[in-house]
């Protein structure tokens, strides 16, 4: 159900040919990127958060980490992930398919600076065996993010031999 939820919205903007059911677990950055033979920073995580203003997604890149200090500085709160029990009633997807299409009502969806990087990213698309190909103007416009935010770590490069 959630899997056919994402795709109609998508299907209403003209992105469900984008979508990729896979014959895999998809339900993990590191599954993800597997299935569809990418490095892994480019799988669109759906990160949910409980603030005191209600339940909000940060989609960041598959490499990037939560830094507390920042998120904190953003949103006034500690950072406080939606526990797996409630994730689905408060956000409307499932662990492993959370997305940021068509989320229930008062969720919010803002879009992290790591995903900056990279021209297209893959979100997941509402189960843990589907995903999406985006450009990032594409995310911005399907998942109806309020803003960019900064709340993230990444890696850094390695130096160069």
């Amino acid at each position: 159900m959630s899997f056919e939820r994402a795709r109609a919205h998508l299907a209403g903007l003209g992105l469900d040919d984008h979508i990729r059911q896979l014959g895999v677990s998809s339900a993990t950055v590191e599954l993800a990127a597997e299935a569809l033979d990418c490095a892994p920073a480019v799988i669109a995580k759906s990160l949910s958060f409980l603030t005191p203003s209600g339940p909000i997604l940060v989609v960041a890149a598959g490499d990037a980490r939560v830094d507390n200090r920042r998120y904190k500085e953003r949103f006034g709160c500690k950072a406080r992930m939606i526990g797996a029990d409630q994730v689905e009633e408060l956000i409307g997807y499932g662990v492993g398919g959370v997305c940021p299409f068509d989320v229930n009502p008062g969720v919010t969806v803002h879009l992290d600076s790591s995903l900056a990087r990279f021209e297209r990213v893959y979100p997941a698309c509402g189960s843990s065996s589907s995903m999406v190909e985006l450009t990032i103007p594409e995310l911005e416009s399907a998942s109806g993010s309020v803003d960019w935010v900064e709340v993230t770590t990444v890696p850094a490069a390695p130096e160069p031999a």
